[in-house]
């Protein structure tokens, strides 16, 4: 079968189609025939060998961790009823950009009819963050709410349940298309976080933040970390801005903020399922915003539109 495969550590030139071979279900798996998969921040800095202490994997291997698809055959204790079904899921650390996957079938959802497998894809990797953070941040209703890295998948499902739960939401994101792409999915503010001093204009909208969803990092979430109120909140989740925002530890003890990072978010958010994200998505509380699909031969050019912030949404591969 093919692959995208990661040659070596690198640019995006080190993703090459390659044949890889078939995989077989094991016990209480099922192979699935892959139709579409996401691509993430995360699979961009993986590949370039810079979260060696966050992820254990060498080249050569294939990327990629959600998936949707139809299942091609099952493994030992396994019903065979499973077979033909439309699925989605996730698969523990790689191989999603594959043509063939085999997957534990207690991590599967059965497609509703209602929902494309291009949307239940989409939804799946960051709905699941996405509802953590939910129980995890104190109620939203009344609350003015920063989130950071606006435009990505993650930042716009953010915006839309912040939206929903009553709070004033501020966007910050990068460009006038990506600002416009926040309001229409329910920002109050939107503020480009490229402009000098960015915090401060949030600061003079708002007089001080009460909860911060921070999906950028680095510089930007080291800023956002400055608007948030004394007894706030501040979740420091994101990474691509380089590294998770930097913060001053006593300054937060002595202004009775609580910051939350993403092993924290994890732990505070409880169980949540990959059945739990359809659920929410079949209601309409969360809601893809696909802006490229790419064909499996193209994940170099994904990576690419990754890095240079080049996407309004999310960004897709579809195998077949």
């Amino acid at each position: 079968m093919r692959a995208a495969v990661v040659t070596r550590f690198g640019g995006p030139e080190v993703i090459e189609v390659r044949e890889w071979p078939e995989p077989v279900a094991g016990a209480g798996e099922v192979v699935v025939d892959v139709e579409v998969t996401d691509v993430i921040w995360v699979e961009t800095a993986i590949r370039q060998g810079n979260l060696g202490g966050y992820f254990d994997v060498s080249p050569p291997y294939v990327p990629g961790s959600s998936l949707g698809g139809r299942v091609h055959s099952v493994g030992a204790g396994v019903d065979e009823e499973w077979i033909g079904k439309t699925v989605v899921g996730r698969i523990a650390g790689f191989g999603a950009h594959a043509e063939r996957v085999a997957v534990p079938a207690d991590s599967l959802v059965e497609l509703p009819a209602q929902l494309g497998v291009e949307a239940a894809v989409a939804v799946l990797n960051d709905g699941l963050t996405t509802l953590m953070l939910e129980r995890s941040a104190p109620g939203l209703a009344g609350k003015k709410v920063l989130i950071t890295a606006a435009a990505g998948g993650m930042g716009l499902l953010l915006i839309q349940l912040a939206h929903k739960a009553g709070a004033h939401v501020v966007a910050a994101a990068r460009g006038q298309a990506k600002l416009d792409l926040a309001k229409a999915q329910g920002a109050d503010v939107a503020v480009d976080y490229t402009t000098p001093a960015w915090e401060k204009s949030v600061l003079e909208a708002t007089k001080g933040i009460d909860v911060v969803l921070d999906g950028a990092g680095g510089a930007y979430g080291t800023a956002a970390f400055d608007t948030v109120k004394d007894g706030g909140w501040f979740s420091a989740h994101g990474t691509p801005g380089g590294g998770f925002a930097a913060y001053d530890e006593a300054e937060a003890k002595r202004r009775g903020i609580t910051v939350r990072g993403i092993m924290d978010v994890q732990a505070d958010g409880g169980p949540v399922s990959n059945s739990d994200v359809i659920t929410r998505a079949l209601a309409g509380d969360l809601v893809p915003v696909i802006d490229r699909v790419f064909a499996l031969d193209r994940l170099g050019d994904a990576h690419r539109a990754i890095e240079d912030r080049a996407l309004l949404g999310k960004a897709l591969l579809r195998i077949r």
